[in-house]
């Protein structure tokens, strides 16, 4: 499968994250809007996205050069539909490139304003998605806390199975494996 810097659906678009938009989110945050084309809430960032992993993408970027980009965060826009300016409305992506046994997993962060409208679930669904056009990949994993019934709910509804406790105490850890054909 070919890179992509951008994912689509009708809810949303993905747009990949580089060095220079987390650069920018770092250094002149009030600058990203420009970057993405988008409104970017005085919020932002949202969710475990904060400055800790806006340091490690940075640092994954600054040393795997463009071959990293795609295997870490991921910008969630609104599809304008021709109805206005896109928002970013959250954010999701990967902890990296599939280890050794095909693995990579997931995360995702939507704003408070737009949270409950399936966004979180599209996020999901398309980084499945898109993860499993790598034939590398065979499995993927995603981490909530076991009090979060929303978070819980998205998985599910995207595919994921429990698949038992997670590494750090209160939390589940889920997982989605290939489907023969994908």
């Amino acid at each position: 499968m070919q890179k992509t810097n951008s994912l689509q659906s009708e809810l949303l678009t993905l747009v990949a994250s580089t060095a220079t938009h987390v650069r920018t989110e770092l250094e002149a945050p009030e600058q990203l809007a420009n970057l993405l084309g988008a409104i970017v809430s005085p919020e932002w960032p949202s969710g475990e996205y904060d400055r800790d992993a806006m340091e490690f993408f940075l640092s994954r970027f600054e040393e795997g050069g463009e071959s990293a980009e795609g295997w870490y965060g991921w910008y969630a826009l609104s599809s304008d539909g021709g109805s206005g300016p896109r928002t970013l409305l959250g954010a999701g992506g990967y902890f990296g490139p599939p280890d050794a046994n095909g693995t990579v997993e997931v995360g995702y962060s939507i704003l408070p304003e737009w949270q409950r409208r399936g966004y979180a679930s599209e996020i999901v669904r398309l980084l499945a998605a898109h993860a499993f056009t790598f034939s590398q990949v065979n499995r993927i994993l995603a981490h909530t806390a076991e009090d979060n019934s929303a978070s819980i709910k998205v998985l599910v509804r995207s595919g994921f199975h429990p698949a038992g406790a997670g590494a750090e105490a209160g939390t589940l850890r889920f997982e989605r494996t290939r489907t023969v054909g994908t």
